[in-house]
This record gives C-alpha cells, sequence and structure tokens, in this order.
C-alpha cells in the first residue's frame, strides 16, 4: 500500500497521524522493522520565508514534530517544552519583525537548516537529514526545491497603497484581518516539483489531498508546475476531503483565502474548485462531513465524519478516504 499525502501544516500533520494509524503504523514515530505499507507526504513550503537570517520552514516542520513525537500538542506547532530566551533577546535589541516568534529549541532546527541550504543542499536533502532525528514514520517531501512563496496583495493599512506582502506577515502579524485582493505563489511559475515528488505519485495507490488549507496549503503545491500534471496522470485514485465543515474552516482562516479567489466557504464550493480529473481538475472523490452535501460533477461524493477529535477519528477518515478510491488495507 503506498499512499501520497499533500498536506499543509497543523490540519495535514494531525490527518498523517491518522493515515500512519490507518494503515496499522505507529502513529508518532517510524515502525521497528520493515513495513509494506509506505507513506508519502507531500509538504506546502509556500509559507517558508527567511527570519533572522535562518529559513524558517513551518508545515515541514509542523509535520516532523508532529510525526516525531516532539510537537507542542497544545498549539499544535512548535516544539514541547520550548522557552523564547532568543526572543526576548530580539525583542530586547529591537529586532525586527518583532510579530514573528523563534522559540529557542526551535532555533535549532532553523540553524542547522540555513546552514545546509548555504552549503549547498537543496531542501529535499536537508528535510531527509532533519528527519534522521525525528524519524517520522513517513517520507516528508518539499513541493519544491525551488522558491514558491505565498504573498498576498493588501492595501497597506498606513499608506493605504496596494502591495504584496509575504503570506506570514499577513497570516501571523495582520491575523488575515486585512483583506486579500490577491493571492500569488512568487516564483511557483519556475519551480519543479522536488526529487521524488513526481515519482511518488506515479507509483501510488492511492493519492489524497488532506483536509489543509485549499488555497494556501494545497492550492499553493498545485501551482508547481508537474505536481498537477502528475496527478491527473497517476493511475492511483485522488480523493480530497473538505477542510470546510458547515460552511466554517475546521482550523485557521481558510475562509479570508477563499474569499481572496472568490470561491464560497462551502465543502461543494471548495470541492468544485479543486475539479475532477475528468474536466481538468485533480479529483476523483470527495468526503465532506456528515450533514453537507456537495454536488461535484464528475466527482464521487461521500458523507462521513470530519472531526479530527482523536488519532482513531482520524483514522476513519483516512479509511473512509482509501474506501472511496477502491482500495482496501490488509
Amino acid at each position: 500500500m503506498r499512499v501520497v499525502v499533500l498536506v499543509g501544516g497543523v490540519g495535514g500533520a494531525r490527518f498523517l497521524l491518522g493515515v500512519k494509524s490507518a494503515l496499522g503504523l505507529p502513529a508518532v514515530g517510524a515502525a521497528e522493522g520493515e513495513s509494506k505499507q509506505e507513506v508519502v507526504a507531500v509538504v506546502n513550503t509556500g509559507d517558508d520565508v527567511w527570519m533572522h537570517g535562518l529559513r524558517v520552514c513551518p508545515d515541514l516542520d509542523t509535520c516532523m514534530y508532529t510525526l516525531g513525537g516532539g510537537i507542542d500538542v497544545g498549539r499544535g506547532w512548535g516544539r514541547a517544552g520550548e522557552t523564547w530566551t532568543v526572543k526576548e533577546e530580539l525583542a530586547a535589541y529591537g529586532a525586527e519583525p518583532t510579530w514573528f516568534g523563534l522559540g529557542d529549541r526551535d532555533v535549532a532546527t532553523h540553524l542547522v537548516r540555513s546552514r545546509m541550504l548555504r552549503a549547498g543542499y537543496p531542501l529535499s536533502a536537508v528535510t531527509e537529514a532533519l528527519c534522521t532525528r525525528w524519524r517520522p514514520g513517513v517520507r516528508l517531501l518539499p513541493a519544491t526545491d525551488d522558491r514558491s512563496e505565498t504573498h498576498v496583495v493588501v492595501d497597506d493599512p498606513d499608506s493605504g497603497e496596494r502591495r504584496a506582502i509575504h503570506f506570514q506577515e499577513w497570516w501571523v502579524r495582520h491575523r488575515a484581518g486585512l483583506p486579500a485582493h490577491a493571492i500569488v505563489p512568487v516564483g511557483a511559475d519556475e519551480a519543479k516539483p522536488a526529487p521524488g515528488v513526481a515519482e511518488a505519485l506515479a507509483a501510488a495507490d492511492v493519492v489524497v489531498l488532506a483536509p489543509s488549507n485549499p488555497v494556501v496549503s494545497v492550492g499553493t503545491i498545485l501551482a508547481v508546475p508537474g505536481i498537477r500534471q502528475a496527478i491527473r496522470q497517476t493511475p492511483a485514485k485522488v480523493v480530497g476531503i473538505s477542510p470546510i465543515i458547515a460552511g466554517r474552516p475546521l482550523r485557521g482562516m481558510a475562509d479570508a483565502c477563499l474569499a481572496a479567489i472568490g470561491v464560497e466557504t462551502t465543502a461543494e464550493a471548495v470541492g468544485r474548485h479543486y475539479g475532477s480529473r475528468g474536466e481538468g481538475g485533480v479529483l476523483d472523490g470527495w468526503l465532506v462531513h456528515t450533514g453537507d452535501t456537495a454536488d461535484v460533477p464528475g466527482v464521487a461524493v461521500r458523507a462521513v465524519p470530519l472531526l479530527m477529535s482523536d488519532v482513531d477519528a482520524t483514522a476513519a477518515m483516512a479509511r473512509a478516504a482509501f474506501e472511496l478510491a477502491g482500495v482496501s488495507v490488509g
């Protein structure tokens, strides 16, 4: 059983715990010995940013920490047992940006990554090296080794002039409170899939779009030339899981992102946004939450519980995706 999952950060990482559990793998950590089950996570890199001279990859790190047992479970991001001395010292110096905090334990990850990147290693190789410590039990692949950063076009709150800011500034500093006129994956047009991404999609038994943000997580992955084409060409069925329940995002501010691209915050609208593989989109199947309905032309739709309340509930979601794809775990 080879499963490929397109994921973002917190929600995507938690969904991967359920995928592993559904396959009989330990939710946290790597299985002992050989396993016939293989999970590949293609992870959004659009949130990646340079901060204080360090390369920060929030979604890759959230997946790595979550699956490796080092995540702060309460926050859903960052390291467990974190301290903030570096952040406090940077604030004392007045070092910008003051709105983005790096924890002391987390800084170590960014230091290693930045040093390797400056030495010429691609992000995919750096991620593999970092995972030798965390042993997530999943092959974590960045969507691309190339620059593909999400920027948001807003009206500057001070000058009123329209300008583009990095997604992190819009999301963290402004809490997505500035109306977005456009969301742009800068550099995506010239990027290519990271090594292993296209190959994993071609060899998959099932491809799943996690209930991550459809615009700035899954959407940014699909913006990398070659990935959407590889999904359309894979012999595996492709099943998406709605991040919208009863007209509200499962987590975060996906509604603000959807509004920016003119898509309603409903399970049906997001399913239609992804579209049917038979009509140029990426879906064969679409899971919506019990009580929601969706008519997505050319796509098989099924309603099942989609609340990731614990690993068991999330594993049931993953099994429902496998069943809709026509594959069985055994």
